[in-house]
C-alpha cells in the first residue's frame, strides 16, 4: 500500500486500536476533531487512530502520548448532525509506524512510515489460520464469514478483538510484527479466556467518541 507522503491527522483515544479491515464507528464531537473531519472530507480522508498510552492523561499543558504503531484508515462514511458533530466509520487499511510532527492545525499530526509485518511461511501458516478460525468461531458461537482463504494475519487480529484483553495484552500483541507470533500469543489468551457458556459476543467493535 502506498503510505501518505504527507502529514495526516491523529486521532488519540484512549483503550481503543485500529486493525486493518476493521470498521470503528466514532462520534465526533470536540471542536478540534469536527475540524479535522472536515479537513478530511476535503482532502483524502486518511488518518491515524493512535492508542494513548496507558496511565496518560491529557491537559491544556500536555498531550498524551500514543503507541508507536498506529493504524491507518479511510473515511468510509459519514453523516453530519445539525450542530455540526459527525459520525463517521472508518476503515482500517494498515498498521504504521509515526512519528509527531509540529501541527498548523487545532488537532495533531504524524508522519507515517512502514510497518514491515513478518509473514508466517506457507504450511504454518494454513495450520494457525485452522486453529485461528476455530477459537473465534468458538466465542462468537457462530461460524465465520470468511473465505477459506482469509489469511493468518486477518484472523489473529479478529481473534484479538473477541478477547475482551486488557489494554497490555492488546498492545504486546498488536505491535508484534511476526503473524506466526502474533497468532500464536492470541490463541494462547484465548484459551486462557475461555467464555463461559452461554455468553455471547457481539461481531462488531465498539466505537468512541472524540
Amino acid at each position: 500500500m502506498n503510505l501518505p507522503r504527507s502529514p495526516v491527522p491523529l486521532f488519540p483515544l484512549p483503550g481503543l486500536f485500529l486493525f486493518p479491515h476493521q470498521v470503528l464507528p466514532l462520534h465526533i464531537f470536540e471542536p478540534r476533531y469536527r475540524q479535522m473531519v472536515a479537513d478530511l472530507l476535503d482532502g483524502p480522508g486518511r488518518l491515524v487512530i493512535g492508542t494513548v498510552l496507558r496511565g496518560e492523561k491529557e491537559s491544556p499543558e500536555h498531550a498524551p502520548a500514543v503507541l508507536p504503531v498506529a493504524g491507518l484508515g479511510e473515511i468510509l462514511r459519514h453523516e453530519k448532525l445539525p450542530d455540526g458533530r459527525f459520525h463517521i466509520w472508518v476503515l482500517g487499511l494498515c498498521r504504521v509506524h509515526l512519528a509527531e510532527v509540529p501541527s498548523d492545525r487545532l488537532y495533531r499530526k504524524v508522519q507515517v512510515a512502514p510497518f514491515a509485518e513478518i509473514a508466517a511461511a506457507d504450511a504454518e501458516a494454513a495450520q494457525l489460520a485452522n486453529e485461528l478460525r476455530g477459537a473465534t468461531a468458538a466465542r462468537l458461537n457462530q461460524p465465520l464469514p470468511l473465505p477459506d482463504d482469509t489469511p493468518a494475519s486477518v484472523l489473529a487480529d479478529l481473534l484479538v478483538q473477541t478477547l475482551g484483553a486488557p489494554q497490555s495484552v492488546v498492545e504486546r500483541l498488536y505491535r508484534e510484527p511476526s503473524v506466526a507470533v502474533r497468532a500464536r500469543l492470541a490463541l494462547r489468551e484465548a484459551a486462557r479466556r475461555k467464555r463461559p457458556r452461554g455468553d455471547k459476543a457481539g461481531g462488531e467493535a465498539g466505537g468512541g467518541e472524540a
